[in-house]
């Protein structure tokens, strides 16, 4: 049975087969959409340093043959032939990418996959759909990269811009158009392994299964019905074929006809209907998204307005829960607001802009007050807050993490102790607390002093440990802070906007509103507690405060409110 991957997730390859002679095949597809599916082979600054590496219409083979290209068979709209141990060893990764040749977004394609063959069995799939995309042109599928063995990563990343970008982005050169066409003469004839076009022969033993192909439409990538079985052009140049045929898929979805209010239901997310772009507006109304303001919508809060308008029509709920005014309602000020000819923004355009940032990095802000931690990115564990947790995707487990005996006892005793979870697996983990803000802090070997309220999640890597703050004048005679050193990330969480400041000597900040400060810098208790003042009632309410000293470099964060 395929093991099923979802975006972020890598194993290695040893995992999944003993082979080592693998059948790639990517399904892709959308309504009047076309797809240049490549690979790269990228060397250890995963740049393309090799042209020859890069594996395309153009150029079907790398010059040992390692990487292969196929064609469209067994139900795949593109197919390769890796052979991991022909890999030359400047080869370090191998990035299969698919890019649109012509209008589009890479949200309007259907559900897809990414498959990895051995021996005839499917052993790994990666599936995928457009709702995970935006206004993409190109997206990085997955990719082989060697670390120590070969491994799979599922990627998922949208890319902007087509397979020139794309080219660009891994170090390649795009060569002119008079250059870009292969010459008849020098084409490649298909690999004897590879079944002959047209032929009913199986696939190759160690390519895809010859089962799922009756599963598949017969209009799906292949020549119009009552055309004959085999293309009339010669079968040998079998690469520029595969390229030129056109790409015939059916349609995501029946197309939606206009219809009466409130008996038409608008097009799924990310499939928009006939005569509308990939938002759900009029291609000829203005006031698209993103970057320009939709007519007249009214906020959140406001009643709904008639259909085709911000809502659900009338008689159905409204998003997010918010009731709309009965048939025949008046609406506030008495006066419907115009709702332009064609309808207002559909559901896409409300949520677009609330979209799942992009991958790639291990920690990545959603918003100001959302964070998101790819666990699967360096493997390593993090500790959070307990109950910090608001959303995962993938297989990740929550276990209780024990300060021990001696921690405890010191916790208890300086109040910087913190209660945490451990977090590992496979997958992407949403932090948040309170509506508090977050700020993603990167340490690379130096340290930083922070209160322990003040601490969301981290890396395990980084080392933690109470210190003392040496005082006098105040109950206790010293204060205490937590402080983290290492090489990992640290979040913090501030009521509000924080403000960083230089350190001076005449730095002082509240005791109370001070979040974290630079660990070189020296912090003195500054007292102005006196008998007199005590002998008469009424204070200030600014007793204890401290005062940090250093050179210059220091820092101290500060947030607007006192705990």
């Amino acid at each position: 049975m395929a093991r099923e991957f979802q975006r972020g997730h890598k194993a290695k390859i040893g995992d999944l087969t003993a082979g080592t002679d693998l059948y790639v095949g990517v399904q892709i597809a959308g309504s009047g959409l076309t797809f240049d599916i490549s690979c790269f082979g990228l060397d250890a600054d995963e740049r393309l340093s090799d042209d020859r590496y890069f594996i395309f219409f153009n150029q079907p083979k790398s010059p040992e043959e390692s990487v292969q290209l196929l064609g469209a068979q067994a139900g795949d709209s593109e197919s390769f032939r890796v052979t991991l141990d022909k890999i030359p060893p400047h080869i370090r990764k191998l990035s299969f990418t698919a890019a649109l040749d012509g209008a589009g977004q890479v949200s309007q394609i259907g559900p897809g996959y990414l498959r990895i063959v051995a021996g005839g069995e499917e052993v790994a799939r990666y599936s995928f759909n457009g709702s995970e995309f935006s206004t993409e042109r190109a997206v990085m599928l997955g990719d082989f990269y060697l670390k120590d063995v070969w491994r799979f990563a599922a990627v998922g990343q949208g890319f902007d811009g087509g397979l020139e970008a794309l080219l660009k982005n891994f170090g390649g050169e795009v060569a002119e158009e008079a250059e870009a066409p292969a010459p008849p003469a020098t084409a490649q004839g298909a690999p004897g392994f590879a079944p002959p076009p047209g032929a009913a022969a199986p696939a190759p033993s160690f390519g895809a299964p010859a089962a799922p192909a009756p599963q598949q439409p017969a209009p799906d990538f292949g020549p119009p019905q009552g055309a004959p079985q085999a293309p009339p052009a010669a079968p040998q140049p079998a690469a520029p074929q595969v390229h030129n045929a056109p790409t015939i898929a059916a349609p995501l979805a029946p197309p939606t006809v206009p219809g009466p209010p409130g008996q038409q239901s608008p097009a799924p997310y990310g499939q928009p209907a006939p005569g509308q772009d990939p938002y759900g507006q009029p291609q000829t109304a203005p006031g698209g998204f993103p970057g320009q303001q939709a007519p007249q919508a009214p906020p959140y809060g406001r009643p709904a307005p008639p259909p085709g308008g911000f809502g659900a029509p009338q008689g159905q709920p409204a998003p997010y829960g918010q009731p709309g005014p009965p048939p025949g309602a008046p609406y506030p000020g008495g006066q419907e607001p115009a709702v332009p000819q064609g309808g207002g923004p559909g559901l896409g355009v409300v949520l677009d802009k609330y979209k799942e940032a992009p991958t790639g990095q291990r920690w990545t802000p959603q918003n100001s007050k959302l964070i998101r931690v790819d666990l699967g990115v360096d493997g390593q564990p993090v500790l959070a807050r307990q109950g910090s947790m608001v959303l995962y995707q993938g297989k990740v487990d929550f276990g209780y993490k024990g300060a021990g005996f001696r921690g405890r006892i010191v916790g208890n005793a300086t109040g910087q102790e913190m209660q945490l979870m451990r977090c590992t697996g496979q997958g992407q983990v949403f932090f948040a607390e309170n509506s508090a803000h977050v700020h993603p802090i990167e340490l690379q070997g130096d340290a930083i002093c922070v209160s322990a309220d003040s601490v969301l999640a981290f890396d395990e890597s980084l080392q933690h440990e109470v210190r003392r703050i040496e005082g006098h004048g105040i109950p206790g005679g010293a204060l205490f802070t937590m402080q983290f050193q290492g090489t990992g990330t640290l979040v913090v969480k501030t009521q509000g906007t924080p403000v960083v400041l230089p350190v001076t000597p005449t730095t002082f900040a509240d005791a109370n509103a001070i979040v974290a400060w630079s660990a070189a810098s020296q912090v003195i208790i500054s007292s102005q507690v006196s008998l007199r003042r005590q002998a008469f009632p009424g204070h200030s309410g600014e007793t204890v405060n401290l005062q940090f000293r250093g050179a210059p470099g220091n820092f101290i964060v500060v947030q607007p409110y006192e705990v």
